[in-house]
């Protein structure tokens, strides 16, 4: 029998990398000091690491602003230091996926600096959407489109024409319909592969390829366009509305010629797709066989506390990816949302609630995608005005994502927890971190971080063998009951305990007095 491939069940953990840990003492993580902690994720029993981007980069949006994809900027180290840690993690069974952007560049760009020189209509412009203005002298916008980061999505150059940016004006939009994008990326898959990673995370791949035409974005009488920071709940409003720069049928021909160039390479290389669609059906589309072959699945990340909603992203979200034969995911933060022990109200409460959405969600068929910290409970973080970095707070004024980016804390009892040699990290660490170290947690059998330890072991042990099939018993109360192969879940969303059916207990999200209480979810063999 052959076996599966490895990403259709594995948990894959999200390093944040200026914010994992730091080798080097300047405050911000680094690629050396990724491969330092990388037995902390063989301890933890994930079985792959995203990175996100450490490419060349003047660092606007914190590195999703590239100017060189085939390059390590030196704030993280080298391009050797992304071969050591590709072949550590190899050596301790992790496979290593790391983050791609080809919807936009930096405007440091060569090619972008090229198109500034160039004159309007030149192939260096035609790289790019560059346009004429509206009104009688051009001084307005090309259309009416609004930035995901606040503002016009547009900006004047010199010479009288603008250029789209979908994000910061520091980010110019890459015009895909010029044959030399898909040529750029293709070598840039293709460096990449060479050189043994094994996988993609595509940003925005629900982008790309805007309208032709560029026409204004209808908008409901009443409604304003939206803008502010990219947080989950905003993007997916956003994709309920007319959307002429996202999700193009165009975008597809895309991952098709990707998918080629992958399967071309031996190790089950892998495409995961960041697609906020407007439903189950559309972020399907990018999964398809000669497409991506995973695309995250925000519905979980994005249902409220309550068994019932949870049960219809279930049921939904296996539906919609069966008839195109792909593996569901399951995330519930990233570096782009408020951290869920936090969104599901905090405190003691919202963590309860996190450790046992957590439990369920790895109960699943399919991947699951954690975020770094959320194994030590991490919760979001009010970071300071004067310490904000999110250009989405520059450009709003409104709070950024900064929250859920605080650096990792390792060790020691003040900042900053042994996240390197310096004490000055990026963005200052909360003091009440302290008893929320990975040292502080190891060997506490009530910490989050052998919780995580001790269901991820139990998910080894019967992910692969289960099977695909779920089975929802009961979402018609407070508690949500599922089963999978051998496991029953159960997941009290409820106030009040509730009895336990018969059967050995495999793991649970808390303890468990007299039933399962609020706020906690268990395995049952």
């Amino acid at each position: 029998m052959t076996s599966p491939e490895w990403w259709r069940h594995a948990v894959t953990y999200q390093v944040y990398v200026r914010s994992f840990a730091d080798h080097d003492g300047d405050g911000i993580g680094d690629l050396p000091g990724i491969t330092e902690r990388l037995p902390h994720l063989r301890d933890l029993g994930v079985d792959a690491l995203w990175i996100t981007p450490f490419y060349t980069s003047p660092q606007k949006d914190h590195g999703y602003d590239v100017a060189d994809y085939t390059d390590v900027d030196p704030l993280f180290g080298s391009l050797e230091d992304a071969d050591a840690l590709t072949t550590r993690a190899h050596e301790l069974g992790l496979k290593v996926i790391v983050d791609l952007v080809p919807n936009h560049t930096s405007s440091a760009h060569a090619w972008f600096v090229e198109a500034l020189a160039a004159a309007p209509g030149s192939p260096e412009r035609a790289r790019y959407l560059f346009r004429d203005g509206s009104g009688p002298d051009g001084s307005e916008p090309p259309n009416n489109w609004r930035s995901v980061f606040g503002g016009p999505a547009w900006t004047r150059v010199a010479d009288g024409q603008w250029y789209l940016h979908l994000f910061d004006s520091s980010q110019p939009d890459l015009d895909w319909r010029n044959p030399d994008i898909g040529d750029l990326f293709e070598g840039v898959l293709r460096f990449w592969l060479d050189r043994g990673v094994d996988g993609f995370r595509i940003d925005v791949a629900h982008g790309l390829v805007k309208e032709e035409g560029l026409r204004d974005q209808v908008v409901p009488e009443g409604e304003s366009l939206g803008s502010g920071a990219p947080t989950g709940e905003s993007m997916i409003e956003r994709t309920l509305r007319d959307e002429p720069m996202w999700d193009q049928p165009e975008v597809h021909d895309v991952y098709r010629r990707w998918r080629r160039v992958l399967d071309t390479y031996d190790g089950d290389r892998m495409l995961v797709a960041e697609a906020w669609t407007q439903t189950p059906e559309s972020m399907a589309r990018f999964v398809r066989p000669d497409e991506m072959h995973q695309a995250f699945n925000f519905s979980w990340l994005l249902a409220p506390w309550s068994a019932k909603a949870f049960a219809d992203v279930v049921t939904g979200t296996l539906e919609a990816v069966a008839p195109v034969g792909a593996s569901p995911t399951w995330v519930l933060s990233n570096h782009d949302v408020v951290r869920h022990p936090t969104r599901y109200g905090g405190g003691p409460v919202g963590l309860a609630r996190a450790r046992a959405a957590t439990l369920t969600m790895l109960a699943l068929p399919g991947s699951a995608y954690l975020y770094q910290g959320e194994e030590l409970g991490l919760e979001q973080v009010d970071v300071a005005p004067e310490h904000r970095q999110d250009p989405s707070w520059f450009r709003t004024g409104e709070v950024g994502r900064d929250g859920c980016r605080v650096p990792m804390p390792w060790g020691g009892t003040e900042q900053p927890y042994d996240f390197g040699p310096s004490g000055k990290p990026w963005i200052p660490q909360p003091e009440e971190w302290s008893a929320l170290t990975v040292a502080a947690q190891t060997g506490d059998p009530d910490s989050t971080l052998e919780f995580y330890r001790s269901a991820l072991a139990a998910r080894r042990a019967f992910a692969t063998s289960a099977g695909d099939d779920v089975e929802v018993l009961d979402a018609d109360t407070d508690v949500l009951v599922l089963r999978r192969g051998p496991v029953t879940v159960l997941l009290n969303c409820g106030a009040e305990t509730v009895p336990l059916p018969a059967g050995d207990v495999l793991v649970a999200s808390g303890p468990l007095k007299d039933g399962l209480p609020p706020d906690t979810a268990v395995w049952l063999g």
